[in-house]
């Protein structure tokens, strides 16, 4: 083995622990049994067997489950996608009830394929959930729509309570890394959202090991702080098969900790950093962390306002 192949050894610290229990094995059934598909399956998510089996919580992907972009880094299958499913924002709503979640993540395959890129049935199934589920946070993870500002305003009527979108890589690496998308076409998709709806946190996430220096993290948060995104979360890239693009470096956690530390005196109201996160890892957190930032935020302006 060479020098190089023996540095990119997972560490240890990447070692998962499965968890095939009744709450795993259950949920994984009621996918299937609605005709569901999830972005922890799809994607390979690392942390499937902790948010299925221990903390009961899901990402669901909608829209189907074939992406008319084929990013190098991504395992969900690409193609042509066949058809539009609009019963299926009621199927997700019933199963975020049948699971008795506080907070849910909705997120899409690209169907670029689609004049408004999927936009409506996204902001339906946010009003099916907010229909069944009163008291459910929504997270929505969208494409960037093609940076068609009419369809992200469908999305954003609809008043999810957290916009995610990533711009996964640092700026030199995104024509590398991201298929038809641009770094600043989601930079400009973060700061519509956040002028369509300013009560609405922002939230975007970058891997890691990918090639990119810490001076293009640090310029990556900038941006994102320029375009007032509020959430940051950051995440070891792990190559899902050999087809895809390979592991420059593995970060080590005190890395990650450094760069959260980074973050949070950029001015980001919560930032999740760590080997194995990823961006809905511990989503229901966040929405906490950012709604008490958010609450903090309003009580200093208001005594500064007494204070004038």
């Amino acid at each position: 083995m060479s020098k190089q192949e023996e540095i990119l050894r997972k560490p240890e610290w990447l070692k998962i622990k499965l968890n095939t229990n009744q709450n795993y094995t259950g949920l994984k059934k009621m996918m299937r049994s609605e005709n569901l598909h999830t972005v922890c399956e799809e994607a390979r998510c690392p942390n499937i067997h902790e948010c299925w089996g221990t903390r009961r919580t899901a990402t669901f992907m909608i829209l189907g489950d074939v992406c008319t972009r084929a990013c190098r880094f991504c395992a969900i299958k690409t193609g042509l996608p066949s058809e539009l499913d609009w019963q299926e924002p009621e199927r997700v709503a019933d199963s975020v009830q049948k699971m008795n979640l506080k907070h849910v993540v909705i997120t899409m395959v690209a169907r670029d394929d689609l004049k408004d890129g999927g936009a409506a049935v996204m902001a339906e199934t946010i009003r099916a959930i907010r229909r069944k589920n009163p008291f459910t946070t929504v997270e929505v993870l969208p494409s960037d729509l093609r940076g068609v500002y009419e369809s992200l305003k469908v999305l954003m009527d609809a008043k999810p309570d957290i916009l995610n979108h990533n711009i996964e890589t640092v700026r030199r690496m995104t024509p590398r890394v991201r298929a038809r998308a641009t770094y600043d076409r989601s930079l400009e998709f973060l700061r519509r959202a956040k002028e369509m709806q300013p009560d609405v946190p922002t939230k975007s996430s970058i891997m890691v090991g990918l090639g990119e220096t810490k001076e293009e993290l640090v310029e990556a948060m900038d941006d994102l702080r320029a375009n007032e995104v509020d959430i940051l979360t950051i995440g070891q890239y792990l190559q899902p098969t050999k087809k895809h693009m390979k592991v420059v470096k593995y970060y080590h956690p005190d890395e990650f900790a450094e760069l959260r530390d980074i973050a949070m005196k950029k001015g980001f109201s919560h930032c999740e950093a760590g080997p194995l996160v990823r961006s809905s890892y511990h989503a229901d957190e966040q929405v906490n962390a950012a709604a008490k930032a958010k609450h903090i935020l309003g009580k200093h302006e208001a005594q500064h306002t007494q204070e004038v």
